[in-house]
């Protein structure tokens, strides 16, 4: 099965909350192998930007430590699946751990 994963990043690893990230990974899997990874930079940031961006590039899924409801909702509109509260770690192992089902999640941080 392939996805598009994206993951917002700096030098790498995920960042905290995506909203403000300068990159962001897009990880093309297909099953469990990395296909394609790629870094982009996104538009600036406004409400519904980057998950129409992200759909628009073909994402099926986000992987985020913290997103609020209102972006979590934008996302799901776009057809993108999210999953936040996600430890940092590099995107590509995040994106692999996704197709995987072993994905740790915790508490979603972001509170607007």
């Amino acid at each position: 099965m392939k996805r598009k994963i994206a993951v917002p990043v700096e030098n790498g690893i995920m960042t905290g909350h995506f909203g403000h990230a300068k990159l962001f990974a897009l990880i093309e899997m297909e099953d469990d192998k990395i296909i394609k990874e790629e870094f982009l930079v996104p538009p600036p940031h406004d409400v519904g930007v980057l998950p129409a961006w992200l759909s628009n590039l073909g994402a099926t899924d986000i992987v985020s430590g913290g997103m609020g409801q209102r972006a979590i909702q934008l996302f799901l509109n776009n057809n993108i699946n999210v999953f936040v509260g996600v430890a940092q770690k590099p995107a590509s192992e995040l994106a692999v751990d996704l197709v995987l089902n072993r994905l740790e999640k915790g508490a979603n941080y972001c509170d607007h």
